[in-house]
């Protein structure tokens, strides 16, 4: 994934893009007739074009930008400038699968056409009707482009516009997805040995029970889904659960992982809800036990549908947050910063990362400080349960903390866990928007919160996060395309047969179609069950502060309990995700890419060093060593100085971009030449230059 901004010392202006505006149209020459066309991958078909584009620039309102050729394909928006590109002599990273200016059409989230110069938010209707002299594209990835169609033929304009609009908006069946279309073959890397487990057989779960040292039983029933097309093929239960056959599917305490004292973690669905109270209680009653059964016969539960937001308000939340980073000119960023604290604070979004954090502090002390079992159920088991189990794992064994390890518990809790991702992801654009909801963005968004506190911790950085949030909208593989393991396997068995999920696929967010007459019974259980989880908020959060206080005291160790600190201040933006495509906060020659970079190339020479002085030490060394010294790798990419804070997102072009602050917010600011000495809170996400 390449950025479309970057950050340049000089104003000068590059020899290899030109940079027009409206009014220079006429005096440029005739578009050469023979276009060129993109580089299409093994399957990809092209579906219609035009040209001349004019692709704005991000720089301001003074709409600047390259004339090109804009294509659509059954797998992406691509967009080719007519100039000569030299971009490949100054990128630092490039997405193997797509460019910088290459738009996945599942990568789309909102289109806006511009109509008589109002700004309007494209849907079905408006496609049949007039095209735009102007498209906005808003991607899910937080990139930006626009597109001016008034400059090429009004035919062309209409299909390209139309073909963009059908292709990116309009729901669509499953088989249309480009995964089913791409032929190409798997790179030498992806051919080696699989060293991530998949759970997809009885070896992978009978693997990892011998690891975590779990005395459970393996379910293999359902390996033709005939106890619920809802779960695994194969899952984990405590040994003491009996008759499988008569939970309907539901209801299952579904093991996720042992600690080493003996008790273990526990995540299901709510069991099957009737009219009749005992019944619930009946199979809630012998779930616990159960659970209870695994360790001296000790267990807590939490509902997370209760003690968490719900789908509806994390989707609400996300969605605020995201716009203060969708930024289509600089005009529109130096606005938004004057307020930029106090309205990131208000979408809420911090504050349900925080609260998910915390309430995986509250099961690793049940674990780690009680030895005691614990079982979190929600509605289907497959969202806010799958966080928490996921953080708690994270948090209390180093394994999950490694590259192969990470991989391997997104497979078992997420993708073998059933998690709805085509649901949640909206990758068929369907209507019903109550099933969207960035769950998954929402785990990352935890872990990248352990990563920037506890680094050294972790075998895999911040930048392997950003790329993975990306990927659950890359139509190539299918790891994060279906809602459960029976959706992908029949799926994959009968593509003929592909359509739209059936309501059997939906995964809904109601708590259920008895809840007035459970609720009461559920309050009822929990209290016999877990008292001090039913406490005040505060209470809770002061026992585990406690917790945290206790651990932090012990001297540190980053293969041991690793827990998250949920101060105010602690719980930062994810800055590499979200800033990485606005060139007014890049810091070039700063940051802690630069300061990490000159640290490892003091490493080297340290070491470089350090062999020297072994070699005249050694004995067999009979002849001075003249050999020079071995520079270190990071060298190859240049001037470690010139690395923009946005590494490997963003790279250099020498093109100035000078930020246009209106002149009462200038004031108001009290801009002075002296900026860069003053100490100011925004200081670490914005650097004039």
């Amino acid at each position: 994934m390449l950025s479309l901004g970057s950050v340049g010392a000089k104003s000068t202006k590059p020899s290899f893009v030109s940079y027009v505006t409206p009014e220079e149209i006429k005096l440029e020459k005739e578009p050469p007739k023979k276009l060129k066309h993109p580089d299409l991958l093994p399957g990809e078909v092209e579906f219609c074009s035009a040209n001349p584009i004019l692709k704005y620039t991000q720089d301001d309102l003074s709409q600047r930008g390259v004339f090109g050729t804009l294509f659509c394909t059954n797998f992406r928006i691509t967009f080719i400038s007519d100039e000569k590109s030299q971009e490949e002599t100054t990128k630092t990273f490039k997405n193997k699968l797509y460019g910088e200016n290459d738009i996945p059409l599942m990568f789309v989230d909102h289109i806006y056409g511009v109509y008589d110069e109002k700004r309007k938010l494209i849907t079905g209707a408006l496609v049949k009707n007039k095209y735009p002299s102007k498209i906005i594209i808003h991607c899910k990835d937080l990139r930006v482009f626009q597109f001016c169609l008034t400059y090429t033929k009004e035919e062309d304009a209409k299909k390209i516009f139309q073909g963009i609009a059908h292709h990116c908006l309009e729901e669509k069946s499953l088989k249309c997805v480009f995964a089913f279309s791409y032929t190409g073959t798997p790179s030498p890397e992806m051919q080696r040995k699989r060293e991530t487990i998949l759970f997809d057989s009885p070896e992978d779960w009978t693997q990892e029970m011998k690891r975590t040292k779990a005395n459970c039983r393996l379910v293999t029933e359902n390996e033709n889904f005939e106890l619920s097309q809802r779960l695994p093929k194969y899952f984990v239960i405590p040994s003491a659960l009996g008759d499988l056959f008569s939970y309907q599917g539901k209801g299952f305490p579904i093991w996720c992982w042992s600690h080493y004292s003996g008790c273990a973690l526990f995540k299901a669905s709510l069991p099957p809800v009737t009219q009749e109270d005992g019944d619930f209680q009946k199979h809630f009653d012998i779930m616990i036990n159960a659970v209870a059964h695994n360790y001296l016969y000790s267990a807590k539960t939490e509902d997370l549908s209760e003690s968490l937001p719900t789908i509806q308000d994390i989707q609400q939340s996300y969605n605020k947050f995201k716009q203060f980073f969708l930024i289509e000119n600089s005009t529109d960023f130096w606005l938004s910063d004057m307020k930029w604290f106090s309205s990131l604070e208000s979408s809420g979004w911090l504050d349900i990362i925080r609260q998910c954090l915390q309430k995986a502090v509250e099961v690793v002390e049940c674990l780690e400080k009680d030895n005691t079992n614990v079982l979190i159920t929600e509605e289907e088991g497959t969202d806010l349960c799958c966080v928490i189990s996921s953080l708690v794992q994270i948090m209390l064994d180093p394994y999950y903390r490694t590259l192969m390890g990470f991989q391997s518990l997104v497979q078992k809790e997420w993708v073998a866990g059933c998690h709805a991702f085509l649901d949640r992801c909206n990758h068929l654009h369907q209507k019903d928007k109550e099933c969207y909801s960035p769950v998954f963005l929402l785990f990352l968004e935890c872990v990248w919160q352990l990563v920037q506190q506890h680094s050294p911790a972790f075998q895999f950085s911040e930048t392997y996060l950003t790329v993975l949030s990306d990927s659950v909208h890359m139509p190539v593989f299918s790891t994060f395309l279906f809602n459960s393991a029976h959706h992908r396997e029949s799926v994959l068995k009968h593509q003929r047969q592909l359509s739209l999920p059936s309501t059997a696929f939906k995964t809904p967010f109601k708590k259920g179609f008895f809840k007035d007459e459970t609720d009461s019974l559920k309050k009822m259980l929990r209290v016999k069950r877990l008292s001090r989880w039913m406490g005040s908020p505060d209470s809770t959060a002061a026992i585990s502060r406690e917790f945290y206080e206790s651990w932090q005291q012990r001297p540190l160790d980053y293969h041991g309990l690793l827990l998250p600190c949920l101060d105010g201040p602690a719980v930062r933006v994810w800055m590499q995700r979200y800033l990485r495509w606005i060139p007014e906060v890049h810091i070039l020659g700063g940051g802690s890419v630069a300061v990490m970079t000159k640290l490892m190339e003091l490493l080297s020479q340290v070491q470089d060093l350090k062999r020297v002085l072994e070699q005249r030490d050694s004995s067999q060394a009979a002849k001075p060593d003249h050999r020079p010294y071995i520079q270190h790798r990071l060298l190859s990419f240049g001037s470690s100085g010139r690395l923009p804070s946005s590494f490997p997102f963003a790279y250099s072009r020498n093109r100035s971009f000078k930020p246009i602050i209106p002149t009462g917010l200038m004031q108001c600011l009290m801009l002075t030449d002296s900026l860069a000495s003053q100490e100011d809170e925004a200081s670490s996400f914005v650097s004039l230059v």
